[in-house]
């Protein structure tokens, strides 16, 4: 296993842990990870890859070892504390992105928004939400107003064996090697034993609905190459992407657009088949 070391930025006035795997001088690949994740979580992938690279990986807010809001999230904000992070990590040369679901939308929108920061990325179902409707706001809101006034917490485990357990239940797929080493990364001690590494506030609803249409307009701004991967037995995919003929439409908005598909993969695609991913990101990014 590849060691890693941890340092803290002061990104946009919070403390924001990444996570740094090889040697400083190698070429940089950014991995962003996704909701309910943590930067740890890209270790079977970065075991994978064959070349020298300086991985930079985040904990984004409220998640992992980076500081908490402890109050709403709201998204535009990943968007801003990835600028923050280029511009103290890759001042002047664009990047290259690895984003997964989350991490996959904020850096599609980046790359739309600042494409000339962007060398090239690799979109890990990271390809939007499903359309909403205006109709659907009342109720969105009214959601949100009352997770406001009751609070949130997240499930207490009795232990981080426990807590793998449930890793397990989730994704039958992963080895209980492998489960084990995430529930290191994403649990925290709290009282009565451990609970996943993120601040409560994340399970609010967000009263803002998604809109494909603004998403779009950005995505068709994105002229560098994107690969975009997804897992053949993706229940996310089937959740939040309508039909093969809106999955079509939303990767024609990018103008170089690949594909790839893997077999015998959820939507963990970093989890399932992290060698494959990795020789994916070192077959599409150049020497």
């Amino acid at each position: 296993m590849k060691t890693s070391v941890s340092e803290f930025v002061i990104l946009r006035g919070r403390r924001i842990h990444v996570r740094l795997w090889g040697d400083a001088a190698s070429p940089q690949l950014f991995l962003l990870h996704g909701w309910n994740d943590v930067s740890a979580s890209f270790q079977f992938v970065v075991d994978g890859l064959r070349r020298d690279w300086r991985v930079i990986a985040p904990d984004w807010r409220g998640f992992g070892l980076s500081q908490w809001n402890g109050d709403a999230y709201w998204f535009p904000d990943y968007i801003a504390d990835l600028d923050a992070l280029l511009a103290h990590c890759s001042p002047s040369a664009p990047a290259r992105l690895v984003g997964h679901s989350m991490g996959g939308n904020v850096a599609t929108l980046y790359a739309g928004i600042r494409p000339e920061r962007v060398a090239a990325l690799v979109n890990l179902e990271g390809f939007g939400l499903r359309p909403t409707d205006p109709a659907e706001a009342p109720a969105r809101y009214a959601r949100w107003l009352g997770q406001v006034r009751e609070g949130s917490a997240f499930r207490v485990y009795a232990d981080r064996a426990a807590f793998a357990a449930r890793l397990r239940h989730d994704n039958p797929r992963l080895t209980p090697q492998r489960a084990t080493f995430l529930a290191e990364h994403l649990a925290e001690e709290t009282e009565g034993g451990v609970r996943l590494a993120a601040d409560p506030h994340h399970r609010w609803a967000n009263p803002i609905l998604y809109r494909i249409e603004e998403a779009r307009a950005i995505w068709r701004r994105a002229g560098m190459p994107v690969l975009c991967v997804r897992g053949a037995d993706s229940a996310f995919m089937r959740e939040y992407i309508p039909s093969e003929e809106d999955y079509r439409e939303r990767l024609a908005c990018f103008a170089d657009a690949r594909e790839a598909t893997l077999a015998d993969s959820g939507h963990n695609l970093h989890h399932d088949r992290p060698e494959a991913v990795a020789q994916l990101i070192e077959e599409f990014f150049p020497a």
